[in-house]
């Protein structure tokens, strides 16, 4: 077998509609686009979500809901949690790259501290935002905390 042998398997490959060749085709004419109308003529293109005159979808559905395009989305961290790392890690310094490093939080995350659980030890913690409670926790024990712009 060589490649100029290569045929498709018989019946597989079908040729085209050949349409508007002329009154000899039996497709000439209108060209099977019927008489008249935006269909019919060329350059047609319907309008996405076009129904055919019919109130489209994205009008009929009422609009709800609104988006603050200044909201700041935190990714939160919790004392308890930051403590078992610590203890595992024997480190009392947590920063961002720290947080980072141990697949805590993407490179553009903004990190908030939050004040669940037991805490004992000393920290010193830079995030980009903390909770009363964990501010109070943290330097309850003797800790620090810094803030990150």
């Amino acid at each position: 077998m060589k490649l100029h042998n290569l045929k498709p398997a018989a019946g597989s490959v079908k040729s085209a509609k050949r349409i508007g060749r002329g009154p000899g085709s039996g497709k000439g004419g209108t060209s099977t686009r019927g008489h008249k109308g935006a269909k019919s003529r060329s350059g047609y293109s319907r309008k996405a979500g076009f129904e055919g005159g019919q109130m489209p979808l994205q009008r009929r559905v009422p609009k709800f809901g609104f988006k603050n395009p200044n909201k700041v989305v935190f990714k939160v961290l919790n004392l308890d949690d930051l403590r078992k790392l610590a203890e595992a890690h024997s480190t009392n310094t947590l920063d961002l790259d720290f947080f980072l490093n141990h697949g805590l939080v993407s490179k553009k995350d903004k990190v908030k501290i939050l004040g669940r659980g037991e805490f004992a030890g000393k920290l010193n913690i830079s995030a980009h935002a903390f909770s009363e409670t964990a501010k109070q926790i943290i330097e309850k024990e003797g800790g620090t905390i810094s803030l990150v712009s």
